[in-house]
Parts: structure tokens; sequence; C-alpha cells
């Protein structure tokens, strides 16, 4: 156990001294060399081994890859077995730096942040509050100390959440991680929430005039999708280790104990839940959340349109709402799609609410989000009878009558409610204008 140890840690400490430069074979012998004191007979055996790969493979690979590759290489193997044994006396530290990003986004223009000063200083604050605002403990901290307020909603259909809303100052950071990192990053194309130009309404209109229409729910999706799945996406866009961590850090929560305990006590998670809620995960109350719940659930988008390309359907997402329609062939293979469906949903770190998985055709209403997509979009007839209802009460009694839930600005609801129908059957809100132009809002 110790030799291995011993083997593993020299063999970092070489790929650390590698990594620190280029590729050029003088400059790789010369930090090994410098590194290891001497320079050994089989140094030379050792770097035809490692060697070539392409300058954006050396560029991109971290410094534990390496170590793994020179790890495996025969050459290490043998010299490690050799006297004396391969041993690192200086150690030699590469900056940090960017690495290149993915093919395709080179020029997304993303602020260079190659250590965490640049990041404190892309922020405007100093290093101590940016290690105050990411420091892994901080859950620890009394309720009225932490960066979040916690607030538990319940839900119609039974049971609720709880929503974790950053205090204004680490609000204001992540809307910057926001508006100048995160909006200039690409989802997928089957992804319609929280995107420009996107809406319920692209998102339902893609299902709209199917014979199949079949829904599935993701359980607790911004609780489920984890720090490291975080600092995983920053990586991926050209971020050092540690930088993307500490940004991750900046936009995810561990859950305070207090309040895992209301939610159990009151019903509203199971201890799966629960362990997802401790660990680092992205809040639903943040600002940074939907979109970074978009970026981290790009490969389950492209899992789940490529069956649906194989199925002949057509898949979309809407947050946590998952939406497969398509041909009349589609409803006897439902069962073995819904398993699909959750196999890929569970490998990919989420899972299905399967109280929420349904498969609707054409002879009862297709409801996308709440809209009806059997042959156009629509309101829901019950929902547009609430709302001419409502409307033809504020007309006889004042809207004041009205205004049970108590908004403060009862008007903008209901001239958005007005609006959100407008937007879905023209014609048919033309009724619901004439009755709004009948009430009288004056005090």
């Amino acid at each position: 156990m110790h030799a291995h140890r011993h083997r593993h840690l020299n063999a970092l400490a070489l790929a650390r001294a590698l990594w620190a430069g280029p590729q050029a074979r003088t400059s790789l012998r010369a930090r090994a060399t410098h590194a290891l004191g001497h320079e050994p007979a089989w140094l030379t055996l050792l770097l035809d081994e490692l060697q070539p790969v392409s300058e954006a493979t050396w560029q991109r690979q971290s410094v534990e890859d390496l170590a793994d590759r020179l790890e495996r290489t025969d050459t290490f193997a043998d010299a490690v077995r050799t006297t004396p044994r391969p041993f690192v006396r200086r150690w030699i530290l590469r900056a940090s730096r960017m690495h290149p990003a993915p093919l395709g986004l080179e020029g997304l223009g993303l602020p260079p942040l190659p250590h965490s000063a640049a990041i404190a200083a892309w922020l405007g604050i100093t290093l101590d509050d940016l290690d105050w605002f990411t420091h892994d403990r901080r859950h620890l901290l009394p309720l009225q100390s932490q960066h979040y307020g916690f607030t538990l909603q319940p839900k119609r259909s039974g049971g609720g959440r709880v929503i974790e809303s950053p205090r204004s100052r680490l609000k204001a950071l992540q809307g910057r991680v926001l508006h100048d990192l995160l909006d200039k990053v690409p989802v997928h194309e089957a992804c319609h929430g929280f995107v420009t130009g996107r809406s319920v309404l692209t998102h339902a209109r893609l299902h709209t005039g199917q014979p199949v229409v079949m829904h599935f729910d993701l359980k607790n999706f911004f609780g489920r999708i984890l720090s490291s799945q975080v600092a995983a996406v920053f990586h991926t866009l050209g971020y050092p280790r540690g930088v993307a961590r500490q940004l991750a850090a900046l936009c995810t929560v561990s859950t305070p104990e207090p309040v895992i305990e209301r939610l159990r006590d009151d019903g509203w998670v199971d201890w799966q839940d629960a362990r997802a809620l401790r660990r680092a995960h992205v809040p639903q109350g943040a600002p940074s959340s939907p979109m970074l719940a978009n970026l981290c659930a790009f490969q389950l988008d492209l899992r789940l349109d490529g069956l649906a390309h194989v199925l002949g359907a057509t898949y979309s997402r809407y947050a946590d709402d998952l939406v497969l329609s398509g041909p009349a062939s589609l409803r006897s293979a439902f069962e073995r799609i819904a398993t699909w469906v959750g196999r890929i949903a569970l490998e990919e770190g989420y899972a299905l609410n399967h109280r929420k998985t349904r498969l609707a055709t054409q002879a009862s209403a297709q409801r996308v989000c709440g809209v009806v997509v059997n042959e156009h979009l629509n309101l829901p007839r019950a929902e547009f009878d609430r709302l001419r209802a409502v409307l033809h009460q504020c007309a006889l009694h004042g809207p004041a009558s009205q205004n049970r839930d108590g908004h403060a600005d009862f008007r903008a609801h209901l001239w958005g409610r007005v609006q959100w129908a407008t937007q879905l059957n023209p014609a048919k809100a033309e009724r619901l204008q004439a009755r709004w132009q009948r009430i009288d809002w004056a005090p």
C-alpha cells in the first residue's frame, strides 16, 4: 500500500512538472530533469510513450489525466522497480490559465478567469469576500447568517418545496455570472425554458396536432443537480478546475439541517431528496439556476432527443417538463418508452415523478404546460370559462370583490391572464377583452 502511494505521488509530481509548460520535447525533458534532480536513462522512453498527442489534447487534459497516463506506461512501471526509484525532488507548478473551449464555442466572448484573483476582480469584490461566499461549510452557519433565505412553498397537488433565495449581495453576484457568462453559452435546441426567443408557447407548439403526446416530469429537478456537475460545466467552457469549483460554489447551496428537518416533518421530502439537499446543489430561487440547470441537462436532452429521433417522435423540455409526441404507433409502445426515458433520466442523475407520467391521444385533451395542443394552441375550456366569469363579476361588483388571493396589483395580474389567452387563441379572446373593457378600475 505504501509503495503504491509512493508511486502515485511521484507520478503526480512528475506529471505536474511535464504539464507546467509546452509540449516541445526539449522543454519536457528539461522540466522532468529539473524535477527529478538528474536525467534518468528511462526518461527518453517515457516521453516516447507519452507523445505524441495533439496540442489541443495536451492543453485540455488535467494534471490528474496526465499522471494516470504516466502511471500506465510500461517505462514508468519498470522504473519504479529499479533502484533508485523515481523520486521528484522539486515541484514545478504551472501558472493557472484558461483551457481551450470545446469546438464551436471558441468565439463566445466568455470572461477570462484563470485564477481566484481574476474572479474577485471581475465580480468587484475582495478575495476575502469571494472566500466568504464560496466557503464549503457555510451551510453550518445559523439560519440568520446564511447567504440564503429559505421559504417553504406548498404545492397544489400536495406536499411542497423549499425556495432557496440568495440574499441581495450574493444575488447580484449570481446575476453577473448569469448575464455576462452563462447567457452567452448555447443550450440544446430541445430546451425551451428560460431561453431567449423560446417559451412555453414554442415548447407546446412543437407538439400541436400529434396523434400521441407523452408527458414526463423530473422529480426535484434543481435539487438533484449537484455542485460537481455545475463545476464540470464551467470546466468544459475552459476554466481551470479550481476556478470552476469556485464559480460552482458561488451558484450552489447545501440546505441547512433545520430546513431539511422541517421538510421531512411535513412529509414534503423523502430520505433520497433529503440526502440530495444536504449536498451542494442548484438552488431553486437563484437567478443563475435556470440556465445552469439547462446546461447541466445538455446530455439528458441529447439522449432523449436521440431516442425521439429513433422513434420518429418529437422531444422538447421546459425546465422539469419533458414531452415526447408523434404517430399513433407510439401508443402501444408507451410502457417501453416510459421505461427508456426513466432509465436515461436515472443514468444522467435525475429521477422521474412517475405519478405525473401520462399519455394523451386526440380523443382527449392533450396539454403541454397547461396549453391545449390537440389541433392548435388553445386555453383549456375550464380555464377560459373561469376567466370569463371573473371578468364578468369584476364588471358587476368591482375588481376588488374578485381579488381573493390578495394580489398587490390585481389589474396587472388579470390583464396578464387575458393577454395569455389572447396569445393562445386571439379569436376566442376577443370576448374576454370585451368584458375587460366594461370593468371600472377607478378607486
